[in-house]
């Protein structure tokens, strides 16, 4: 009988709602790491193109 249940209908069931702190601290967080990943991406995102300039070499 346990076989024969579907596990995506117990997920397909009500959702109850958050406690406000705890929805605050979820925002907190994923706010925190966006901004680690933007500060990182900031550091990083153009050393492609400055090792690119480094080896270019000028045909005059």
């Amino acid at each position: 009988m346990e076989q024969n249940k579907n596990p995506f209908k117990i997920l397909q069931g009500d959702l109850k709602d958050v406690p406000p702190e705890m929805r605050k601290k979820v925002m907190a967080d994923v706010a925190r790491a966006k901004l680690i990943m933007d500060m990182a991406r900031l550091f990083t995102s153009n050393y492609g193109a400055l090792i690119k300039g480094l080896l270019k070499t000028n045909k005059k």
